[in-house]
């Protein structure tokens, strides 16, 4: 089904789970909400103050260290957002209110697949509103080092070229091209899993993060060999987990893309940052109405705007 209007869920559905970092319990209860209100996080459980309303935009942005953080870090904000970020870009899913009872989304097991499957159970609708689109128009470039990261033109579509680069034979140099659409994202990119390297547990540990890791939503790195006992997902998991990690950083644009996006040993400071480049000129951009085909395999029927769902611009 192409959809070139607004979607927003069927209905509530609630995760539960531990942040990956913290360790701690975490819930979220993601809900319908109206056309034109984006992605919002309703960050709850916040001692001594009322619940905090976050729009997951560049703008908010106040970490992407190992992750990707929303809001003020010194009162109200949500960490690793960027798996159900990707899920909801990949499924096509424009407008949701996420309610979270913490700090950090629950990790899962380390991919998108869990928020997908979630997504695709209540099934999403069509609004009234038309889809709008950030289509690049010139090329945007970003360099760190040897890293690099790149937004350019395209006619339709959004297409992703992404390169990784590690020094060890287990990952090496991996390379994903990938057009993002809904039923090949769910089964080619969503399932892909997060990773880290034995070696680096310790240290992770003595700076507050990891608490949550484990084999059961980590892909662990010996020196020689993955840990997990059974083993990679893909051949290419590393790389298409990077994939997924750009298709949610990138999401925090508020719009989807019209463009092809290109990476070189890259991470979540760099999504973010070919962003803020990108922003940065209105020359380098234009907010569109278009119809490029984007398939789903999530159910959707033709619903009006619900009366009681937030209207959060």
């Amino acid at each position: 089904m192409s959809f070139d209007r607004q979607t927003t869920l069927r209905t509530a559905v609630t995760l539960t789970g531990i942040g990956v970092h913290s360790g701690a319990p975490a819930g979220i209860c993601l809900k319908p909400s109206s056309a034109n209100s984006g992605v919002v996080f309703l960050r709850t459980g916040i001692e001594g103050m009322p619940p905090q309303l976050i729009h997951a935009k560049h703008t908010k942005v106040s970490a992407t260290e190992l992750c990707t953080v929303i809001g003020d870090r010194s009162s109200a904000s949500v960490s690793t957002i960027e798996h159900l970020m990707s899920a909801c870009s990949g499924l096509g899913l424009d407008n949701v209110l996420v309610e979270i009872d913490g700090p950090e989304m629950p990790i899962m097991d380390g991919s998108a697949t869990e928020f997908v499957t979630a997504i695709e159970a209540v099934g999403l609708v069509t609004l009234a509103a038309q889809r709008r689109y950030l289509k690049v128009l010139q090329p945007v470039r970003i360099e760190q080092g040897r890293a690099f990261a790149e937004l350019m033109p395209a006619e339709k579509g959004f297409r992703l070229d992404v390169e990784i680069d590690f020094d060890t034979a287990v990952i090496g140099r991996q390379r994903k091209v990938f057009d993002l659409e809904a039923k090949a994202y769910a089964s080619e990119i969503s399932k892909a899993r997060t990773f880290g390297f034995m070696r680096d547990v310790e240290q992770l540990w003595k700076a507050g993060f990891a608490l949550g890791a484990s084999l059961d939503n980590t892909v662990a790195i010996g020196e020689d060999k993955v840990i997990n006992p059974e083993g990679l997902r893909y051949g290419d998991e590393f790389v298409r987990h990077k994939v997924l990690d750009a298709i949610g950083d990138l999401a925090l644009a508020g719009y989807p893309i019209i463009g092809e996006f290109r990476s070189y040993c890259g991470g979540h400071r760099m999504n973010v940052r070919i962003l803020e480049a990108l922003f940065a000129d209105r020359a380098n951009f234009a907010i569109v109405e278009s119809q490029p085909v984007f398939a789903a395999t999530s159910r959707a029927v033709q619903m009006a705007p619900a009366a009681y769902a937030p209207d959060l611009h």
